[in-house]
């Protein structure tokens, strides 16, 4: 119990510490109110008072101090300038770093934890609000073995207790706090629903409920009261000692006993970030929406779901495929059902794929830290400006994209955002800008990372690939395809080894890991005017539309992201370059022709391109290339089935699905056919 306790609770630190990061980050770029400190201090508070729960104290230490801070910008006895505002932001850092080790993960560095301490330390000093932090004062309340107190007589409590709406903004039951009551002894909980108003007046941002709790223990008041230490000032509260013999309030209704008290107390379930001041309501716009009650669901659980749904999709593939062999004259009827049948299971789909679904903004927000790390280390100054962070990724997609972007990042500041000085010379603002934005595109996803530092230096980039033997000194390279040499496994340009970059492992990385999430990753630059690294990723991992292509007398599936349009040649739109090279002429431009069944071993001479049809793809360089095949059959929804412990690494594909006649159909990665191919290697 104490574990799935335990769990929640570090559940919930994540929601609070993105509730923490965001407000930072708007009081960073002067975009803040009064309201804007509470928040982060409330949220400070709960997790220092969770903590405590559980017997964290170096957890409970550093938030204790952090706290303090903002105590005193509640109480206006401290200005916040930018120094404090960086300070701030590098202590949210630490704080989240604590809570990853007391998870059991990676220990925080002790010389940034004492260091960002010690700072903080100062400037309480410095503005008089108060000496080094005493947690002797601190009781928390302890969940696990119960509270110890030299009292042996019982003792009954009369506890009033009215929650304010600011109680369940910063994520706060009083069911829990009923339960941890219970630890202490015998309570009878009774509520007073009086102030429920009729239900055209009722207002759901609003809380009505109290409750008065009897609580028979041998603990003392202050035991008692410690209970509710981290909910302090986001209710009215009154703990009083009864007198023996004391009667019940007659106005209050039937107490309850606690062992049955059902959660009753949820009016409404809101994020932890979505948080108020008492006084919100008041100045609240009048089109604001309520927060959306939240559910919590085991991944594993929706795994589990999202592969049922599958199946279902390939069982109806198969009953198409089952009343297309009938030799019946009129089958209109069952395929209008069958079509029906479609149309429920992609609706069944997409509601599951929406459970799986999360907003990029946690991984933006991991973003920002990178940057600020990587500027201190640098000696720049680099903001990081995001847009689109409430853009919806599959889960998984965002888990593994934290790496990509990590390197990605770490090089913008890096190679990059010029020095200041430098900024300054060439006419620009002192500090650097990263612009990371996410958008929906034609059913995908895609990041851009955009700089405004100095741009690629394309002759030292084409000299370290001549060096390194990764390009013959007399290959003629368009720009694009110079820039794409940074993704050639060991390439890289920092003269330094250094905690960021010269040790020629990372942009050949990026490629490899976007590439295995089944996307595809652009880089264009202008010399002086910055860098962009585009990556577009699909919106889930399990389900995809594809197109099915015959090759080579082999059915398969390419995606449909990965098309641009289809093509049939005609006589004069092929023309030859070299022996085996061909181009087709598309609306005035040429681009190369690979024919698929020679790419992937299954045909030893490319057949007649007048006789194939052309899927125009868009190529990792930005160009563009024609996948010849035999046949289009149909654009179909597929499922996803991974190759990995099956088979090893295999050129061209991505994966594999089952289609409705129960055989197994490779899925195709265009951006590894175009790599592979003869032609892509000439061109090159």
């Amino acid at each position: 119990m104490s574990s799935s306790i335990q769990d929640t609770f570090f559940e919930e630190c994540e929601e609070l510490l993105e509730a923490i990061d965001e407000g930072l980050t708007a009081i960073d770029d002067g975009n803040w109110d009064g309201e804007t400190v509470n928040a982060v201090f409330r949220a400070v508070h709960s997790i220092k008072g969770g903590a405590g729960a559980f017997g964290l104290d170096k957890l409970v230490g550093f938030a204790h101090t952090f706290e303090t801070v903002f105590d005193g910008l509640r109480s206006e006895n401290q200005k916040l300038d930018g120094k404090l505002a960086q300070l701030l932001l590098r202590a949210s850092d630490n704080l989240s770093d604590l809570v990853v080790e007391a998870r059991g993960g990676k220990p925080a560095d002790p010389e940034t934890h004492g260091a960002v301490t010690n700072e903080l330390q100062a400037y309480l000093e410095a503005e008089g609000l108060g000496e080094e932090v005493d947690l002797s004062d601190f009781q928390p309340m302890v969940l696990d073995l119960g509270f110890t107190d030299d009292q042996p007589s019982q003792a009954s409590f009369l506890i009033r207790f009215r929650p304010h709406a600011t109680l369940y903004d910063s994520g706060n039951e009083p069911l829990f706090l009923f339960q941890a009551l219970a630890e202490l002894g015998e309570i009878d909980v009774t509520l007073d629903e009086s102030r429920l108003p009729k239900l055209e007046s009722f207002d759901h941002e609003e809380a009505y409920l109290s409750w008065e709790i009897r609580l028979t223990t041998d603990k003392s008041e202050a035991v008692v009261d410690s209970v509710f230490e981290f909910v302090h000032g986001l209710c009215d509260l009154e703990i009083s000692e009864e007198v023996a013999g004391s009667k019940e309030d007659p106005g209050l209704d039937t107490s309850v006993d606690a062992s049955s008290v059902k959660d009753n107390s949820s009016e409404h379930t809101k994020q932890s970030s979505n948080t108020s001041t008492p006084n919100a309501k008041a100045s609240a716009k009048p089109d604001a929406k309520a927060a959306n009650s939240t559910l919590r669901v085991d991944l594993e659980r929706v795994d589990r779901l999202i592969n049922t749904v599958g199946e279902l999709i390939i069982n109806h593939s198969m009953l198409a495929q089952q009343i297309h062999n009938l030799d019946v004259d009129d089958l209109r009827a069952v395929e209008n059902e069958l079509e029906a049948f479609k149309s429920l299971a992609r609706e069944i789909q997409e509601c599951v794929m929406a459970i799986r679904a999360q907003p990029v903004k946690p991984l933006f927000q991991r973003m920002a830290r990178i940057v600020r790390e990587a500027s201190a280390a640098t000696g720049k100054v680099t903001r990081l400006v995001t847009e689109g962070d409430a853009t919806e990724v599959d889960k998984t997609v965002i888990e593994r994209l934290t790496d990509p972007m990590t390197h990605i990042l770490r090089n913008a500041v890096d190679h990059g955002i010029e020095k200041p000085e430098a900024r300054l010379a060439a006419g620009k603002s002192e500090d650097g800008e990263i612009r990371l934005t996410a958008s929906h595109r034609s059913g995908s996803v895609s990041i851009e990372i955009r700089d405004d530092g100095a741009g690629l230096n394309r002759e030292k980039i084409r000299e370290i690939a001549v060096e390194k033997n990764l390009i013959p000194r007399d290959a003629d390279l368009s720009d694009s395809e110079i820039d794409s040499l940074l993704f050639l496994p060991g390439f890289s340009t920092a003269s330094e080894v250094s905690n960021l970059s010269g040790r020629g492992v990372g942009m050949d990385v990026v490629r490899n890991s976007v590439m295995a999430l089944g996307g595809r990753i652009t880089i264009s630059s202008t010399p002086g005017a910055g860098t962009v690294f585009t990556i577009i990723l699909p919106l889930t991992m399990a389900v995809m539309d594809g197109m099915v292509v015959s090759v080579a007398d082999q059915t398969m599936v390419v995606p449909i992201t990965s098309i641009i349009e289809t093509i049939r040649a005609t006589e004069g739109a092929v023309h030859c370059l070299g022996p085996k090279e061909n181009m087709l002429s598309v609306r005035g431009s040429f681009v190369p022709i690979f024919d698929v069944a020679q790419v992937l071993g299954l045909r030893a001479e490319s057949r007649d391109p007048l006789n194939a049809v052309f899927l125009l793809v868009e190529t990792q360089m930005g160009g563009c290339g024609a996948l010849a095949v035999d046949t289009i059959h149909d654009q179909r929804q597929v499922v996803i089935k991974s190759l990995d412990g099956v088979c090893g690494e295999t050129a061209g594909v991505a994966a594999a699905t089952i289609l409705g006649d129960g055989k197994i159909a490779m899925i195709l990665d265009p951006e590894s056919i175009l790599a592979e191919a003869p032609a892509a290697k000439a061109l090159a």
